[in-house]
């Protein structure tokens, strides 16, 4: 059978990309280490993803193990030198954690003199994901080890998977709605659900920008007003006006810089919303806004497009709203909340806007943020 190895045996990665791998004839290979999900993986060789639909429908996905790369390095070393695709669902900054372990496969991939292509592939909310994992991946690999049967693509992804209430269970709560990007001009094996794209660069910024964008604005806003779910606030007239122009801010850049037909787009952005008015994900708004350091980055899915935004001389004003909005995330349960609360109280807004966002606080964007800032706390 077909192998696939995938680092991430959380809700994302059992929910999305290695259901999708299962479906397309693979046996997959969570690498994790929640031991007590691996093992439950290897004890019952299957689970179901559910679909939060009107009418819920269960898929059964089979075919599956887990190896906990801190303990069972060598058997992750031996899985990977017999995949077919080796993708990740792990997080961003999780990536150079796992490059060394997968550095080691990919060697012993080399050494044991098998040509077959292995399809590298970083399903991360990160532009080029996979080329930075590649990076990470080449400084932890011996010189002279030739990685020539080794294609690293990039990708974008999206589905929603809430936070789940499946305490022992090993099924996973899904919408329905699931897109999967790979950005390559090789003709690969056919998965289930992955588009293959030539230029990956329109369809993520797209994503980026609509779904992400959109997601944080009603998070962080949906903070503010006490509210508990992302459905709830969008329910919030003022709150869902809010959201509908900084999408319109994300979109005027989009369409100048991809030549995006406009309609289409502003189609796009409805469904988007639609989607986060699914009231059977239950999805809480504290889970959508966690990290706030991390969404605050400079090319992350505020602060980039409303730097393009203004330097393409469109509106920024909601974004700027917006990156106010996240920079008032005080969940104490968060520990990204928690140490950007402690940086503004310590040096202040401004140092946060030029040490998390890059941004000079002289800068037109940053005396925008500010003004907003005030404007919302008080």
């Amino acid at each position: 059978m077909k192998q696939a190895v995938h680092f991430g045996a959380g809700n994302i990665g059992r929910g999305f990309i290695g259901a999708l791998f299962s479906q397309s004839g693979y046996h997959v290979t969570f690498v994790d280490i929640a031991e007590g999900i691996i093992n439950q993986l290897n004890e019952e060789k299957q689970y179901k993803v559910i679909l939060a639909a009107d009418e819920p429908e269960s898929l059964t996905i089979e075919n599956v193990s887990g190896l906990n790369n801190l303990t069972q390095e060598a058997e992750v070393i031996e899985a990977i030198k017999q995949a077919d695709f080796l993708t990740t669902a792990i997080g961003p900054n999780i990536l150079p954690r796992i490059a060394p372990l997968m550095a080691k496969g990919l060697a012993a991939r080399a050494e044991a003199g098998i040509t077959e292509e292995l399809y590298v592939i970083a399903c991360e909310n990160q532009i080029s994901a996979t080329d930075l994992l590649k990076g990470y991946i080449l400084e932890n690999l011996e010189s002279g080890i030739n990685l020539q049967n080794v294609s690293f693509l990039n990708s974008a992804v999206d589905r929603i998977v809430p936070i789940q209430n499946n305490q022992g269970s090993l099924d996973v709560l899904v919408e329905p709605y699931h897109e999967w990007v790979v950005e390559t001009n090789e003709d690969i094996p056919h998965i289930e659900g992955m588009k293959i794209v030539p230029e990956l660069a329109p369809f993520i910024e797209r994503k980026l920008f609509t779904v992400n964008t959109g997601h944080a604005v009603i998070a962080y806003f949906g903070y503010l007003a006490g509210k508990e779910t992302i459905d709830e606030t969008l329910a919030d007239g003022d709150i869902y006006k809010q959201v509908q122009a900084t999408l319109g801010e994300t979109g005027a850049y989009l369409i100048d810089r991809y030549d995006l037909n406009p309609d289409e787009h502003q189609k796009y952005i409805d469904k988007i919303i639609g989607r986060f008015e699914n009231a059977r994900l239950n999805d809480g708004v504290t889970r959508v806004g966690r990290s706030p350091i991390r969404k605050l980055g400079p090319e992350d899915r505020l602060v980039r497009p409303a730097l393009q935004a203004q330097k393409a001389g469109l509106s920024f004003t909601n974004l700027a709203k917006a990156i106010a909005a996240a920079l008032l995330f005080d969940n104490r349960e968060d520990d990204e909340a928690v140490k950007l609360q402690d940086m503004i109280q310590e040096s202040g807004v401004g140092y946060v806007l030029k040490e998390v966002c890059g941004l000079e606080e002289s800068s037109e964007l940053a005396r925008e943020i500010l003004k907003q800032y005030e404007a919302l706390k008080n």
